[in-house]
C-alpha cells in the first residue's frame, strides 16, 4: 500500500505529547487525538517528559498536566520553554488558582484548561494550538 508524501508529511509535522500520571486520561487523550491524526506520545511524569522532549521528532503541542509526581509547580513549562520553544503547550489542571494561571501565560502556554478536559473538545483545541505555534 502506498501512502501520498502529503498525508505522511502531514501526520510527521502533527506530533502530540500527552504528558499525565494517570494513565486512563493520557489513554483517552491519545486515542482522541490519534482518531484525529495525531502522532501521539506519551509520558507518566516530568523526567519522561523530558526524555521524550530529546527525541526526534519534538513535539508540536504538548498537553502537560501541572502536577505530576515529580512536579507540582511551572519548572516544567520553563524547561519545555527553553527545549522546544515553538512548541504550543496547553496545561491542564484540577488545582487552578488566578496566580498559576497567569504566571503559565507568561510562560507562553497557549490554554490553561480545568481537569477532567472534554474529549469532544480536544482535538479542535489541539488544532487551534497547532495552528499557534511558533515558526
Amino acid at each position: 500500500m502506498k501512502f501520498s508524501t502529503s498525508v505522511v508529511e502531514k501526520s510527521a509535522k502533527r506530533h502530540v505529547l500527552i504528558v499525565d500520571d494517570e494513565s486512563l486520561i493520557r489513554w483517552s487523550m491519545a486515542e482522541t487525538l490519534g482518531h484525529a491524526g495525531y502522532e501521539v506520545s506519551e509520558a507518566g511524569d516530568a523526567k519522561e517528559a523530558l526524555r521524550r522532549l530529546s527525541t526526534t521528532p519534538s513535539p508540536d503541542v504538548i498537553l502537560l498536566d501541572y502536577r505530576l509526581p515529580d512536579s507540582d509547580d511551572l519548572r516544567l513549562l520553563e524547561t519545555i520553554r527553553q527545549v522546544v520553544p515553538s512548541a504550543s503547550v496547553i496545561m491542564m489542571t484540577a488545582y487552578s488558582t488566578a496566580e498559576m494561571v497567569s504566571n503559565a501565560i507568561k510562560l507562553g502556554v497557549f490554554r490553561v484548561l480545568s481537569k477532567p478536559v472534554e474529549m469532544d473538545d480536544l482535538a479542535p483545541l489541539v488544532e487551534q494550538a497547532y495552528a499557534s505555534r511558533l515558526p
